[in-house]
């Protein structure tokens, strides 16, 4: 599965969509330009931010892409549960923060950690994801001032 360690600028968009064998289209470099420009955006966010500079984008069309994306590794997408998921650039392994009141999702640099020992027996771990959830500092600035 390809990283994408530092994608900024367009010729780098470019390069990735071709080293992951996809074809450069508009709309394809758009998409993966707006998730560049960084944060967790969801569908509606992307198709919105793409769609003011090309045009005409439909949702349907994004949705697609991004799971091309996600195929060949350069996107990632997290889930939030009651919420629209959420995308990210695909880079070092991280874990997320969830604000349980607003959404909002941040990467956290952080191992997961291992499975207590002999908690599963003949399994072959290869990945866990820590979630760490709580209120982000916006919303527990609103609570303070309600």
């Amino acid at each position: 599965m390809a990283v994408v360690e530092e994608l900024t600028g367009r010729e780098a968009v470019i390069q990735r969509l071709r080293d992951v064998g996809l074809r450069v289209t508009g709309p394809r470099l758009e998409v993966l330009t707006v998730l560049a420009a960084g944060g967790h955006l969801d569908v509606e966010a992307i198709t919105t931010t793409a769609r003011e500079r090309l045009g005409t984008l439909t949702s349907q069309a994004v949705y697609e892409m991004l799971r091309h994306f996600q195929e060949t590794g350069l996107v990632s997408k997290f889930d939030r549960p009651g919420l629209p998921a959420v995308f990210e650039i695909s880079g070092p392994a991280h874990q997320h923060a969830l604000c349980t009141s607003c959404g909002r999702v941040e990467n956290v640099s952080a191992t997961a950690p291992e499975p207590p020992r002999g908690a599963l027996p003949q399994w072959r771990v290869d990945d866990a994801e820590v979630v760490f959830k709580g209120l982000c500092p916006d919303c527990r600035a609103g609570e303070s001032a309600a």
